[in-house]
């Protein structure tokens, strides 16, 4: 082996394919191989950061499932409230992939202030609600805080609102409640941060504010809710503990996942999986066409050289190792190159965010990214088997060179 690398090694030298007429095929095979893994890279780095993103924001707004009702219907606001008194809350015992269950309930309003009105949903939180994902999508103020003893007036609204509306931190946003057969209900809240979480279909309605204004307007006792919000840990399980958490809801309560919820949503994000396939199949087809043409026109550019090799004793499976090594080193050049560039431009969009995207569309507002050493290690891996086992047929040309001929070839 040690001599079949090292004659390798001496076909591609100062002396071997360098300053041949196959130098230019074997430059665009290793940069067709490095340019390959710079858009695979991208590619899943892009539609793995753009489904992560979108999972997180859509989840900050509903939980990654919900219980509510079953007559309960897809209005704004809840008729039936629902008890807190659950076995399921505060903590989700029967589900242990559940990690946190907070109580909500939403409601109807318009924020109406000197010179214009918006209609909104207000969505009332607890001293339970998880604040996480929110931290994230604040640009102005601060979060609430609803663990005083009374109703807190503050309220968060989004950048979008705030904007049609004139309004800033600190400023009275005037809120009327509308109930049937009854008069509007006016409250006076005070804006105590502004949000933005690049989803317009949020951001152009929802206001967050203190629960128990909801509680208090419908009528209800303290501890009567809209629905329970459910945090789970792992995401990429949400089908089968979707179905724990419906099992163990109770027979007057249902529950929906969020992709049951939002289906046209999940089935755009399940697409992108089939784009970076199929980005990854053509960039393998289209670097493999490339490595397999280097390596005859190495082949052929090498004649003299087999035909030496093997009028001095070689076997067919020899020379032909001779040139996979050759090969194989030039997919290492290539996956090298690659991975330096692919890896670079990541990291610049995740801390510098140069590349934005149109929100109405992808739901965000720049391109996120996001790939784990795995997912990197795991390309470069197949890549790299795939292109060397499929370069082994082209390589057996090399048994139908004849010594004598091949010595005369010129």
């Amino acid at each position: 082996m040690n001599l079949e690398y090292f004659i390798a090694k001496r076909v591609q030298s100062s002396s071997g394919y360098k300053n041949s007429v196959s130098a230019p095929i074997i430059k665009i095979a290793t940069a067709a191989i490095a340019i390959g893994i710079v858009v695979m890279l991208i590619a899943i780095a892009t539609g793995i950061g753009l489904q992560k993103k979108i999972k997180e924001k859509v989840s900050a707004f509903n939980g990654h499932a919900s219980i509510s009702l079953f007559d309960r219907n897809n209005s704004v606001t809840t008729i039936r409230p629902i008890s807190i008194n659950q076995e399921f809350y505060p903590k989700f015992t029967a589900v242990p992939e559940v990690v946190h269950v907070q109580a909500i309930a939403t409601k109807g309003a318009m924020i109406r202030t000197a010179t214009d009105f918006e209609g909104i949903i207000f969505k009332g939180v607890g001293a339970d609600y998880n604040w996480n994902y929110f931290e994230e999508f604040l640009i102005a103020g601060k979060l609430p805080s609803m663990k005083g003893d009374n109703a807190t007036r503050d309220i968060l609204i989004s950048d979008d609102i705030a904007r049609r509306l004139q309004l800033k931190v600190g400023d009275k946003a005037p809120t009327y409640f509308v109930k049937p057969d009854e008069s509007p209900i006016a409250r006076a809240f005070t804006i105590c941060g502004i949000y933005d979480s690049g989803l317009e279909e949020y951001d152009s309605k929802f206001v967050l504010g203190d629960l128990r204004h909801i509680q208090k307007i419908n009528k209800w006792q303290d501890d009567e809710v809209g629905k329970f919000e459910i945090f789970i840990e792992d995401f990429d399980k949400i089908d089968e503990v979707g179905e724990k958490i419906y099992r163990n809801s109770g027979q007057l309560l249902g529950s929906m996942t969020i992709k049951e919820q939002y289906p046209a949503i999940f089935s755009w994000l399940a697409l992108l999986d089939s784009n970076i396939y199929g980005i990854i199949a053509i960039i393998l087809i289209v670097g493999i066409i490339n490595m397999i043409t280097a390596l005859l026109v190495l082949i052929l550019d090498r004649t003299r050289m087999i035909g030496i090799l093997k009028s001095l004793g070689a076997t067919n499976w020899t020379v032909r190792k001779i040139f996979l090594y050759n090969a194989m080193s030039l997919i290492i050049k290539g996956l090298v190159i690659g991975n330096v560039v692919g890896l670079g431009l990541i990291a610049v969009q995740y801390y510098f965010s140069p590349f934005k995207l149109d929100p109405t569309t992808y739901y965000v507002t720049e391109a996120p990214v996001f790939i784990t050493w795995w997912q990197v290690a795991l390309l470069n891996a197949g890549t790299f088997a795939f292109c060397l086992l499929i370069l082994i047929l082209p390589s057996y040309v090399v048994s139908k060179i004849s010594p004598v001929k091949a010595m005369r070839f010129e």
